[in-house]
């Protein structure tokens, strides 16, 4: 089992810090700057099954742009990431986050894979559930 130096745990918070605060200002080309495309993405069909799908640059900057509008300032948002480093180069890295949007609380646990390139920390899989609505069924084979 590969042990993370502090120095490498702390590269990965520096990313997600730098993440957080591009999320807050809105600014989804330099979120898609942090990326490796295509992007994977699994989560599932509420009632159904899992469900995953690539997306392009482009189709990341419409789902983000949709889903942030404008940036997240205003949001109360906290979270507590985990990483589990499976080398120096792969980290998965679960979050437990809570938003507050006019004064209602939902609660969120996802995880993000990232891969480290030659510019640094990017990531490349988003796993969550209930995106799904509308996609098809993940199949076997």
């Amino acid at each position: 089992m590969y042990q993370p130096s502090d120095e490498e745990v702390r590269a990965v918070e520096a990313w997600f810090a730098e993440y957080d605060a591009l999320a807050e200002r809105g600014e989804t080309e330099k979120l898609a700057d942090l990326a490796v495309f295509p992007m994977n993405l699994a989560t599932d069909v509420p009632g159904g099954h899992a469900a995953v799908r690539q997306w392009t640059r482009a189709e990341y900057l419409a789902a983000m742009k949709e889903a942030m509008g404008g940036g997240t300032a205003g949001l109360e948002l906290t979270s507590k990431r985990t990483p589990h480093f499976l080398s120096p180069n792969l980290v998965v890295v679960e979050t437990d986050a809570t938003m507050t949007i006019e004064g209602e609380r939902q609660s969120m646990h996802y995880a993000d894979l990232l891969v480290r390139t030659e510019d640094g920390w990017a990531f490349q899989t988003m796993i969550q559930s209930g995106w799904g609505h509308g996609w098809p069924p993940a199949r076997r084979g």
